[in-house]
């Protein structure tokens, strides 16, 4: 999720453009899984994003190097769209978009999108069963899974939805524990 809200706003009209011209297209499945495989890889490439934010950089170069790194591996589609932010300038919001793109795929498909962050990494059965009670919880159709590992809690796990945290942490029973016991010893 984008975090600077400005950009956010600039991307959600470029994200429903992209989303309704896939959906006209027939192209939604391509397009949806460009944009997933365009997360990944703009989070681990660095110097791509910031070369695309480059102002100095000219339209021309911005296209040529999208073209030769994304041509085999993106819908034709998808590189006319990546070619019309260039042309626009703005390109360097192409992580806000892809994120407000899949967003609106989430809330179309009822999938829902849940960071867990948990002392130890889960077993494969742990997060299938973790995965089918927030199904039922939810009432989505499919969970989006992102479990991160944080030595510090302990033990246990806490999942983050849009609108609530579940602290199921031995840190926070720790901490609750002791700020229970300075109310009570403070008699």
């Amino acid at each position: 999720m984008s975090r600077n809200p400005l950009a956010s706003k600039i991307a959600a009209p470029y994200a429903r453009a992209l989303f309704d011209y896939s959906n006209e297209q027939n192209l939604m499945h391509q397009v949806t899984a460009d944009c997933q495989n365009l997360e990944v890889f703009l989070y681990k490439s660095s110097e791509l994003k910031e070369y695309l934010s480059n102002p100095i950089a000219s339209h021309d170069a911005k296209c040529e190097v999208l073209k030769k790194v994304l041509r085999a591996k993106v819908n034709p589609a998808t590189i006319r769209f990546l070619m019309v932010l260039v042309k626009r300038d703005r390109i360097n919001l192409l992580t806000s978009i892809v994120d407000s793109y899949l967003n609106i795929i989430y809330q179309t498909a009822a999938v829902k999108s849940i960071q867990v962050v948990s002392a130890y990494p889960f077993k494969n059965s742990q997060t299938r069963s973790l995965n089918q009670k927030l199904r039922k919880l939810t009432k989505a159709r499919e969970i989006r899974l992102a479990v991160t590992v944080d030595p510090s809690l302990i033990g246990g796990f806490l999942i983050k939805t849009e609108s609530k945290i579940i602290d199921f942490t031995i840190k926070n029973q720790l901490q609750k524990l002791a700020k229970h016991l300075d109310t009570v010893l403070e008699i």
